[in-house]
């Protein structure tokens, strides 16, 4: 029988009895988590509020086994918050379809239970708190936030330099098998011609040039969550089923 200490972001909740719930997490130092929290859906239940989508909490476990992934799931004994970035994004439509998507994306990236993912977890916690306070557009944010989880992760595209031969940029042609921007030479099937703007909104958005990216016209906006949204796809090998949502 064996505490565990975490701070994480919740990722998603599931009803379990009549008033229990699966609390699925993104900790800093377990990566993502699975554990019962008992009794939160009761009406008097303080605990439970700290533990809705978007919270970062403090909490802790109550493992069984001596480990957090074995058998059965760990109990989630205490929670204390550290900040209720739900509050702020679950009243705005485009903010909250917008962090909905990037938790589903961080628990994508996250397939195993128990294996840390400090990066990932960082950036969630940096893309919420950047949705929350509203300073940018959400669909900005949500594409930041998709790029860098994908660079992370070992699949930054390039906007510049040719993907397969490294041809200084600008290049014109954009393949989401290829990596990213293609030289005239290293042109595959399927490869589209984005327009610079576009391709200069995805860097900005990469490298966190905010001032770049918040000046661009609401057509490259589109443009580029476009090209966002089919090179996330092919790396995930399926879509995210919150993105549809998303207001583009």
């Amino acid at each position: 029988m064996t505490l565990f200490r975490d701070d994480g972001i919740v990722l998603r909740t599931q009803k379990l009895g009549e008033a229990d719930r699966i609390i699925t997490l993104l900790t800093r130092g377990h990566g993502r988590v699975r554990a019962v929290a008992r009794g939160v859906r009761r009406t008097k239940s303080r605990f439970g509020a700290r533990l809705e989508p978007f919270s970062h909490v403090d909490v802790q476990f109550f493992a069984r086994g001596g480990e957090l992934v074995g058998r059965g799931l760990p109990l989630c004994t205490q929670s204390e918050t550290i900040a209720p970035y739900g509050g702020a994004i679950a009243g705005d439509y485009d903010r909250y379809t917008s962090g909905t998507a990037m938790l589903e994306t961080a628990e994508r990236f996250t397939d195993h239970e128990g294996e840390p993912a400090v990066q990932q977890y960082l950036l969630l916690v940096g893309g919420l708190r950047t949705l929350a306070g509203g300073a940018h557009e959400p669909r900005l944010v949500l594409d930041a936030f998709l790029l860098r989880s994908l660079a992370v992760n070992g699949y930054a595209p390039s906007f510049d330099a040719c993907a397969r031969c490294g041809l200084p940029g600008p290049n014109r042609f954009f393949s989401v098998s290829a990596g990213g921007v293609v030289c005239g030479d290293c042109r595959v099937p399927g490869s589209v011609v984005p327009s610079g703007e576009a391709l200069r909104l995805l860097g900005a958005l990469l490298t966190g040039d905010w001032e770049t990216a918040d000046a661009c016209e609401p057509r490259h906006v589109r443009e580029g969550s476009g090209l966002v949204a089919a090179y996330l796809h092919w790396h995930l090998e399926r879509g995210l089923r919150s993105l549809r949502y998303v207001e583009k």
